[in-house]
């Protein structure tokens, strides 16, 4: 077997091939361990002028468009009146606003609410199944390798394995006790303008709506993770009303999503089984 050779040409004795070995693992492992210590990536979207043409590029765009008009390209798999960009708000591109900024390389990841690693597929169809109250996209559908291609140009530039600043909802305090009567006084304030009295959204008159419904049938399933208390609060908190962002108080966007959150909505059988593993939020609505 030829031996290793060095950058010169030469063949390195077995000795230095050990140490050099050595020190390239050991290389890896401290470069791995100041990405750790660095902590999250920059949240960056990247600009349309990147995208690349030619077959990827068209699945990108598709991506995009799946991403942002679910209900109307995407009827037999969308149960209520919702898009994709009715949570993830931008397509998917605000921080802290669910965004698929970075998604790509955090998965597969493990999910407490499962008990189990999923795949983004599977990230995916549990929100179709879920947030949009119907069924879930084939694996190897045009649609679904669409929207992991817009998710995979998203995250451009972010380390495999290391998450966004600005991933998932943000938080709030949730040592906070829900009061939905006052939620209510909230909602009529600050989100009935947009979201209708009753819930219901305002329809757009070309189709779908231009303010999505937060309860009712058009509406996410009791099962989505916006219809628990903390995670909604948390939502509300950094973007709503919408583009007055962090403008209510915690106790406010708490009280506020305990009313929304508790409202009649779809049933989700498969959320009894939910946190199966443990431990069971105490907002978790089945």
């Amino acid at each position: 077997m030829p031996g290793i050779r060095d950058r010169t040409g030469n063949v390195m004795p077995e000795s230095n091939v050990t140490r050099a070995a050595i020190a390239l693992v050991t290389l890896c492992i401290a470069a791995a361990s100041l990405s750790h210590a660095a902590g999250p990536a920059p949240f960056i979207v990247p600009d349309e002028i990147t995208m690349p043409s030619g077959p990827d590029g068209a699945a990108i765009n598709l991506g995009k468009a799946l991403v942002t008009e679910t209900k109307k390209r995407l009827p037999h798999n969308v149960g209520n009146g919702l898009n994709c960009s009715s949570c993830h708000l931008g397509g998917g591109t605000v921080a802290l606003a669910g965004p698929f900024v970075g998604l790509w390389g955090v998965f597969p990841e493990y999910r407490a609410r499962g008990g189990a690693i999923d795949s983004l597929q599977e990230r995916i169809n549990d929100c179709f199944l879920r947030s949009m109250n119907g069924k879930p996209l084939a694996w190897d559908s045009a649609e679904m390798n669409a929207i992991l291609m817009y998710i995979h140009w998203l995250s451009t530039g972010v380390p495999t394995g290391t998450s966004v600043t600005g991933r998932g909802m943000g938080s709030v305090d949730n040592t906070l006790k829900p009061n939905a009567a006052h939620g209510k006084l909230v909602y009529a304030e600050k989100c009935a303008s947009c979201h209708g009295a009753s819930g219901a959204g305002i329809a757009n008159p070309a189709g779908g709506y231009v303010f999505p419904p937060v309860w009712g049938n058009a509406s996410f399933n009791v099962g989505a993770g916006m219809a628990r208390t903390y995670t909604a609060a948390a939502f509300i908190k950094q973007n709503m009303p919408l583009g007055q962002g962090n403008t209510l108080s915690d106790q406010d966007a708490i009280d506020v999503a305990e009313y929304v959150t508790h409202q009649p909505r779809p049933a989700f059988a498969a959320a009894k089984a939910d946190y199966a593993k443990g431990p069971k939020p105490g907002d978790a609505r089945n």
